[in-house]
C-alpha cells in the first residue's frame, strides 16, 4: 500500500516535477506477466524513477549499503527503499551473485516485473560499462523476456555525490523486447551467458549513445581509485599557512 502511496501522491508527483521525465517506447513494456527491465545507472534517482514512471510495480535488487547506512540520512534512505519494495542484496562473498539471482527469480515467479542493472554498480563517469552475466541466468532460468532500458540526463541531473538534484529534463527510453527462449536450458554454458549479456548490454548502449568501455565498473572504480591514492602518497598535500 505505502509503494503505491509514494508512486502516486508523496514521491512520484515530485519526482516529475524535478525530472521532467520523457517517456518513450512505453508500449515495449509488458502489460501483464514476468519480465526483467535491464538498464544503464547513472545516478542514484534511476531507483525511484522508473518505479514512478511504469504503470505496473518494478522491484530492484538494491545493494544492501543503502539499507544500512548512518545517521539521518541512511535512515531516510533505508526508509524509501523498503517502502518502495527494494530487495536489498549483499555483493560480498561467493554467494553474493546466487543469492541476488535467488532474489531476482522470487520475483520473477510471482510475474512481476524485475529491474537489473547489469553493470552490477553505478556508473561514476556516464560511460557505459560490461555487463555481468547474472541478467542472463534470470533470464533463461524463468523464461523471460529482457526489456532494455535507457536512462538518459540523470548523470546531469544527480552526478554521484550530490544529495540534492539539479532540475534536468530526463528521457526513460525502452526497447523492444529480447527473446533468448533459443538458448533455453543452457544457463550453464559460459559463452552462452556473455552472449546473452552482451546483447543485453549493446541493446542499452544502442537507445543511450553512451561511451561504451569493456571493463567492468566496479574494477575502472577500484583502479582509479587506488592511481588517486597512490598519487597522493607520492605528491602529498602540504598544509597552508
Amino acid at each position: 500500500m505505502f509503494y503505491y502511496l509514494l508512486k502516486y501522491v508523496l514521491l512520484g508527483p515530485l519526482l516529475r516535477l524535478v525530472f521532467r521525465p520523457r517517456i518513450e517506447g512505453l508500449e515495449h513494456v509488458p502489460a501483464s506477466g514476468a519480465a526483467i527491465i535491464a538498464g544503464n545507472h547513472l545516478s542514484f534517482s534511476d531507483h525511484f524513477l522508473m518505479p514512478a514512471i511504469l504503470k505496473r510495480r518494478i522491484t530492484f535488487l538494491a545493494k544492501k549499503e543503502y539499507f544500512t547506512g548512518p545517521g539521518v540520512r541512511g535512515r531516510l534512505t533505508a526508509f524509501f527503499f523498503r517502502s518502495a519494495g527494494q530487495i536489498p542484496v549483499d555483493r560480498t562473498g561467493k554467494e553474493a551473485g546466487q543469492a541476488a539471482i535467488r532474489e531476482g527469480l522470487g520475483v520473477l515467479a510471482k510475474d512481476e516485473l524485475l529491474g537489473i542493472y547489469p553493470e552490477g554498480t553505478r556508473s561514476h563517469d556516464g560511460r557505459l560499462y560490461k555487463g555481468k552475466v547474472g541478467v542472463a541466468v534470470m533470464a533463461l532460468k524463468a523464461g523471460v523476456p529482457v526489456i532494455p532500458c535507457a536512462m538518459i540526463g540523470t548523470f546531469e541531473a544527480q552526478p554521484p555525490g550530490k544529495v540534492i538534484p539539479n532540475i534536468h529534463p530526463v528521457v526513460i527510453r525502452f526497447g523492444k523486447p529480447l527473446d533468448f527462449s533459443r538458448y533455453a536450458g543452457m544457463e550453464n554454458e559460459k559463452a552462452i551467458l556473455r552472449a546473452i549479456t552482451d546483447e543485453i548490454i549493446y541493446a542499452i548502449l544502442s537507445l543511450s549513445g553512451q561511451e561504451y568501455v569493456d571493463e567492468y565498473a566496479a574494477v575502472v572504480k577500484a583502479q582509479e581509485a587506488e592511481a588517486k591514492a597512490e598519487k597522493e602518497r607520492r605528491f602529498p598535500r602540504m598544509p597552508l599557512g
